[in-house]
């Protein structure tokens, strides 16, 4: 059996069930092939130890989907300011909504949520078709089609093949496209979510220190998310510790800003890489998401940054709707477009990684006093605080 589409896309997670959506509304036909659909969200009040930051830019793309709205208020949670500490315990730099003319830096939600969001609305499109669950056995690219054959015998043609399909990506290796370099930083990064005993303001706290980046993230009422990211061996500490003495040990790495914290969901691990990659795209084929790059996560900017992949991607086709939209001088566009933004941040993220993992004399002061000079800058502070937001 053959079926024929204008795009399609491997993998269902937030980027690339959003870049489907996008590309259905719009008009064309849409193919989203993924192994397993999302798992059904829990009937409790669990939350989710996979938290992401949204910016405002990503929020309102989202919305214009009808695939934000969808999410419960009360599950949500929007950044007023930010609060960033040096190592030397009083260098810090500030961020504040009210400074910026927005209404909030960005905004905490469930990665389970969110793709909730988007599935739900995927599954009301009638332009896109959901393959799930199916997985990809080969991948022939022609000259007027990608041809994809599946494990199950089915082929499939598509004018364009998107990989959404993450970090080790399928996509990716099929085509040929090599990592110009990956960065293995040696850490890992520890996510678990905590009841706090004093309200958080709604404010995002980050640390740097000898043990690494520590990140509290509000969440809904008296509860944060925290992002440790430090090297494996104190990681694998942390992940082995008890609930008590992991709580313990947050709290006095955030200086005990919140009072006693509480347990809520168990400690997780994950090893943190930089990879940028030679291209983006190859004939009939274009990259989003992790499959197209990897970020430290200290500022919070890896699913964003897939966002506005997908976006930029979406906006590229539909513009040149005329055309096919796997056609070389499209995909060019798209890959040009992007990478302005990836190796911004990928340089921002991996300098502040090593300027605050180093030992060399001297250093220490220097980042502290930059620290400071920033936050005494209104028109540098604006112009990140207006950046990060996008």
């Amino acid at each position: 059996m053959s079926q024929d589409f204008d795009v399609l896309i491997v993998g269902g997670g937030l980027v690339g069930a959003a870049c489907a959506l996008a590309l259905g509304q719009g008009g064309l036909q849409v193919g989203l092939l993924e192994s397993a659909p999302p798992p059904a969200l829990p009937q409790d009040d669990s939350w989710d130890s996979r938290i992401y930051a949204v910016t405002p830019g990503n929020v309102a793309w989202l919305r214009g989907m009808g695939a934000w709205d969808t999410l419960e208020v009360a599950r949500i949670a929007p950044i007023h300011r930010m609060e960033v500490w040096g190592d030397d315990g009083q260098s810090r730099l500030e961020f504040d909504a009210y400074e910026s003319g927005a209404v909030e830096l960005g905004v905490i939600a469930e990665s389970r949520l969110m793709l909730d969001g988007l599935w739900r609305q995927l599954q009301a499109c009638s332009q896109v078709k959901l393959l799930c669950p199916a997985r990809p056995a080969s991948l022939a690219i022609e000259t007027a089609a990608a041809v994809l054959t599946l494990e199950d015998g089915r082929v499939l043609h598509t004018k364009l093949l998107v990989g959404a399909d993450g970090a080790q990506s399928w996509v990716r290796r099929q085509a040929g496209i090599e990592p110009k370099f990956v960065h293995d930083y040696g850490q890992w990064g520890v996510v678990a979510n905590f009841a706090t005993e004093q309200p958080h303001g709604n404010i995002a706290r980050q640390w740097f220190s000898r043990n690494g980046i520590l990140a509290w993230l509000p969440l809904p009422d008296n509860r944060i998310s925290i992002v440790w990211s430090t090297p494996e061996p104190h990681a694998r500490e942390l992940l082995a510790l008890e609930a008590q003495v992991l709580c313990e040990a947050v709290a006095e790495a955030g200086g005990n800003a919140l009072g006693e914290l509480q347990l809520l969901t168990p400690a997780a691990g994950f090893p943190l890489k930089l990879q940028y990659n030679q291209s983006l795209i190859a004939p009939r084929l274009a990259l989003v998401g992790d499959a197209a790059h990897r970020v430290h996560p200290l500022a919070g900017q890896g699913v964003n940054l897939g966002f506005r992949d997908a976006a930029a991607l979406v906006e590229t086709i539909l513009a040149g709707r005329r055309h096919d939209p796997g056609d070389w001088l499209l995909l060019r566009r798209y890959e040009r477009s992007r990478k302005a933004d990836i190796l911004s941040m990928q340089g921002v993220t991996d300098g502040l990684q090593r300027l605050f993992n180093n030992d060399l004399p001297g250093l220490g002061l220097l980042r502290n006093s930059g620290l400071a000079a920033v936050n005494r800058s209104g028109w540098l502070k604006k112009r990140l605080m207006t950046q990060a937001m996008i």
